[in-house]
């Protein structure tokens, strides 16, 4: 069992003392009495955003030997672009083709949660999971696609309402196997 954590040093207080001078560089004032704890929330939600939860990676012996895939659907997905420090949000379908061990399903939106907890780029953040999985679960195959809306992409410059981004990454035998990619695809509920 491992320990995964990620715990940056965060100051609070300076914080919100840079998002009190980034309001008013862009001349908002906080004088008001509905903008004067702003940037104090300001640092808290960005602080929660970019703080994953530890959690353990609980894998079990495949005594039955069980070596058909194993996928979580539609696991909820928010992070923030490394560009803009804008929102994206989506999901992520992950899925293993089973070696010596399983893992407990929970994990698979830990492991996603995890990564998604820092700036990030869809494609980085997708190969990450990936990765992340080949290394420490030995599977004989790993698929990842992530869906997700850009609000750096929808809110601001081509403000291009309703575009998705779809990224994946393939491992062993789901990239390599014709049948077990599509299979992967397709109870993802994606076409191949």
């Amino acid at each position: 069992m491992r320990v995964v954590h990620e715990s940056p040093g965060v100051d609070l207080d300076a914080a919100e003392r840079a998002a009190r001078d980034f309001m008013a560089a862009l001349g908002i004032s906080t004088d008001s009495e509905g903008l004067r704890a702003t940037p104090r929330r300001m640092a808290r939600a960005y602080a929660e955003l970019f703080s994953p939860r530890p959690f353990h990676l609980t894998t079990f012996p495949n005594d039955e030997g069980y070596d058909e895939l194993v996928l979580a659907r539609a696991i909820p997905l928010r992070s923030v672009c490394e560009h803009h420090l804008l929102p994206f949000t989506g999901v992520a379908h992950v899925g293993y083709l089973p070696g010596e061990r399983i893992l407990g399903l929970s994990k698979l939106a830990r492991v996603v949660e995890h990564f998604a907890h820092r700036p990030q780029v869809q494609e980085r953040l997708t190969k990450q999971i990936a990765d992340w999985l080949d290394e420490h679960l030995h599977p004989k195959g790993v698929g990842v696609v992530i869906e997700a809306e850009h609000t750096c992409m929808t809110l601001r410059g081509v403000q291009a309402t309703g575009a998705t981004t779809v990224t994946s990454t393939l491992l062993g035998a789901l990239r390599a196997d014709g049948r077990s990619r599509q299979e992967f695809f397709a109870l993802a509920g994606l076409a191949s």
